[in-house]
């Protein structure tokens, strides 16, 4: 390995040592770029990839919030401006009960990439809270939401830091929140959240953004096989926005999701997740707060499989769509032992490292990377920021279409990244080197701070 290249990984493994998913993403990412560096020896002494692994900013805030029995409760709350090089930071806001400062900097770590191959101008940022929003009440939410504001209002705005949703934060609470800004900044800023409602100026197909756009950039690769998504079989974990939208976008185009999952197990619907009935009810189990894939079981009458995972499940493709390792090395063996041809990530980092090298090393599996599938929900992030500048709402057919568009230039900018540098049909190394170039150049001609 490069000398430059081993000593940034080496300093990034010993200095956060106790931040491993920060760490994992970093020697995934910075593995793919050898060649890159290779060619620049100039960015050695710009130090660059030390000041690339290291966020701008990253800042802690105390959050305290009275429950309806009138005690009161204290959470932590983190954002990371990652890196602004390209645009004003742009990421969402996860609360979950595990959220800690590692996941939060592996996230704005790879937001930076991934906004970056969209084409957009926009930097790399995250942030959260270790708040469980599973079982409180909308008024408690809400005022979770106003406290966490009141923190964070000072460092964001529509040229500087753009919050938007993740695992925790949907359109309710980014209502909260975004009602909470107004009040304290006495202005209509309705550009400094994204994933906003139409009322107040939402981008349409939003919710459904980041699972359409992974579907468009699965065509892709099905095109470049000689093949199409009509009559195969998805598996996919979750059951969240994300998945909705594969499901939907899927059933559109003649595909059928056969796998759902949540914490409770996964279950499998041999006959997709493919009616109105089905893929609406998806929402509803969102809604009912109980985070059980069993319900959807029980309702249509499935087989349900508590407490594992759907890898190993005989399908076409795979698309993990729920939460960062979801996939280790004991699921990829049997993803690759059932046949599967395509593994397309979705969610962030839903796979080890191990288990990744396993799966890109495996005769006969295609693997895209979560930072160029999963792209499509900050792309239309940013379609909505543009809307909101314009005091315009696009229709549907207007941001679908750029949505589709963005995809497939993200597909062609990684096949065309690793196709320069000698790595073949490459897609994950692709992604990351496409993605890091535009962020490179844009730092290197700003000047070393």
């Amino acid at each position: 390995m490069n000398a430059y290249l081993s000593r940034v990984i080496g300093e990034v493994k010993t200095k956060y040592a106790n931040e491993p998913e920060f760490v994992q993403t970093v020697e995934e990412v910075l593995t793919s770029l050898e060649p890159v560096i290779e060619k620049h020896p100039e960015y050695e002494n710009a130090d660059l990839l030390g000041r690339m692994v290291e966020p701008e900013r990253m800042f802690t805030f105390r959050v305290c919030w009275m429950a309806d029995d009138g005690s009161w409760h204290t959470n932590t709350g983190w954002r990371c401006q990652f890196n602004g090089a390209i645009g004003p930071y742009k990421g969402g806001l996860r609360f979950q009960k595990d959220v800690n400062p590692s996941i939060i900097k592996f996230l704005g770590f790879e937001q930076t990439f991934k906004n970056s191959l969209t084409g957009l101008p926009i930097g790399g940022g995250k942030g959260g809270a270790d708040f469980d929003p599973a079982g409180k009440s909308d008024a408690e939410i809400m005022r979770f939401c106003q406290s966490y504001m009141q923190a964070l209002y000072r460092y964001i705005g529509p040229d500087i830091d753009v919050p938007a949703g993740d695992m925790g934060v949907g359109a309710r609470e980014i209502g909260y929140l975004y009602g909470e800004y107004r009040r304290l900044k006495g202005t209509f800023e309705n550009g400094v959240l994204t994933g906003k409602g139409l009322s107040y100026g939402g981008s349409r197909i939003r919710p459904e953004a980041t699972g359409y756009g992974a579907v468009y950039y699965l065509e892709n690769v099905l095109k470049h096989e000689n093949e199409v998504i009509a009559d195969k079989t998805i598996a996919c974990a979750g059951f969240g926005n994300v998945t909705w939208g594969i499901c939907k976008k899927a059933a559109e185009l003649g595909a059928k999701v056969v796998t759902l999952s949540g914490p409770d197990g996964y279950i499998y619907d041999p006959d997709g997740v493919t009616t109105p009935e089905k893929i609406n009810y998806l929402l509803e189990m969102r809604s009912s707060g109980r985070n059980r894939v069993q319900d959807y079981s029980e309702k249509f009458g499935v087989e349900f499989f508590p407490k594992e995972k759907p890898w190993g499940v005989k399908v076409d493709i795979c698309m993990p769509s729920a939460m960062q390792n979801d996939v280790h090395l004991e699921h990829a063996e049997k993803i690759v032992k059932a046949g599967v041809k395509y593994y397309i990530e979705v969610a962030n980092m839903p796979t080890t490292n191990e288990a990744l090298k396993f799966l890109m090393d495996s005769d006969g599996v295609i693997v895209a990377p979560s930072k160029a599938v999963n792209a499509g929900g900050v792309a239309t992030s940013a379609l909505e920021m543009a809307q909101n500048s314009e005091r315009l709402v696009w229709s549907e057919e207007q941001v679908d279409a750029q949505l589709r568009q963005i995809m497939n230039t993200i597909y062609a900018m990684s096949v065309e990244a690793a196709e320069k540098y000698g790595l073949g049909y490459n897609l994950v190394a692709g992604a990351n080197i496409a993605g890091f170039q535009r962020v490179a150049d844009a730092m290197m001609a700003q000047g070393v701070f």
